[in-house]
């Protein structure tokens, strides 16, 4: 079983920074992808950015240039700074762990971004 707990949400003005952080817990292996997932109201879940354990990063176009992601592989957390907040960034952030082999994904309990315009 795998514990995900995410910290950093809030509301800022647009042009504004927050940094995430999700840290993991429970059974863990050095396989694993971690990173973040957004949904905003009315929308589907969607990828912001994974990172493996290696540091290859996966990212949503729409944030590359905005947001960075980072891991601690010996504190088992995930950050997530976020640059040059808009609007439309929105949403509740979701911490994401996926086990390499299975598949297998766990999910932290969400953290709300607000950026005001």
């Amino acid at each position: 079983q795998v514990q995900l707990v995410e910290s950093g949400g809030g509301l800022v003005q647009g042009g504004g920074s927050l940094r995430l952080s999700c840290a993991a817990s429970g059974t863990l292996f050095s396989s694993d992808t971690m990173g973040w997932y957004r949904q905003a109201p009315g929308k589907q879940r969607e990828l912001v950015a994974l990172i493996t354990s290696g540091g290859t990063i996966t990212g949503a176009d729409a944030v590359k240039d905005r947001f960075t992601i980072s891991r601690d592989n010996a504190k088992n957390t995930v950050y997530l700074q976020m640059n040059s907040l808009k609007p439309e960034d929105t949403a509740v952030y979701y911490c994401n762990l996926r086990r390499r082999v299975s598949g297998t994904n766990y999910w932290g309990q969400g953290t709300q971004v607000t950026v005001s315009s």
